[in-house]
């Protein structure tokens, strides 16, 4: 497990930096208990590993326009590795899909579609989605309300497991 290799102020780093990516490098330090050149240091290294992947800000969809949330369910009628790819790389190239999750069990594919309207997303559904190669199925739910959207990891989780096996 990667939070093995990390010692305590990295993850005080990443925990801090996931609630607020825009804190200076000096504020940062000062909330993780180390001088501002050794923090810098830090960041820089869980950069280059991959562990901070990086920085964004959280935008109001509905305030930019973007009324229509939706998950679609997308069963494949193939699952070779080939037709998989293929699949996720068209939805990389699909503006409206903003995630894209493969899973296990009934349906292959999660999205989650954002659009300024139902006739949009309608559009999408009918003129992109649905005549995909490969696509069987298509099942989706319109997000009424979201009641938690919490990027990331939570940390306090993290650090009472490792105490646990240490």
């Amino acid at each position: 497990m990667v939070a093995h290799r990390l010692d305590e102020i990295d993850r005080k780093i990443l925990a801090e930096l996931q609630a607020d990516g825009r804190m200076t490098n000096v504020e940062l330090a000062k909330r993780v208990g180390i001088s501002a050149p050794p923090c810098l240091r830090r960041v820089r290294a869980l950069e280059e590993q991959g562990l901070i992947r990086g920085y964004h800000a959280e935008v109001n969809a509905r305030e930019l326009g973007f009324e229509v949330q939706v998950f679609a369910m997308v069963g494949l009628e193939s699952q070779a590795e080939v037709e998989l790819n293929a699949f996720e790389e068209r939805c990389r190239n699909w503006p409206l899909v903003r995630e894209c999750h493969m899973l296990n069990g009934e349906v292959d594919f999660m999205l989650k579609c954002v659009a300024p309207d139902l006739s949009s997303f309608q559009s999408f559904l009918t003129g992109q989605l649905l005549s995909t190669p490969n696509v069987a199925s298509v099942k989706t739910s319109l997000v009424i309300r979201g009641a938690k959207d919490e990027p990331g990891v939570p940390f306090d989780v993290l650090e009472e497991r490792l105490s646990r096996s240490a």
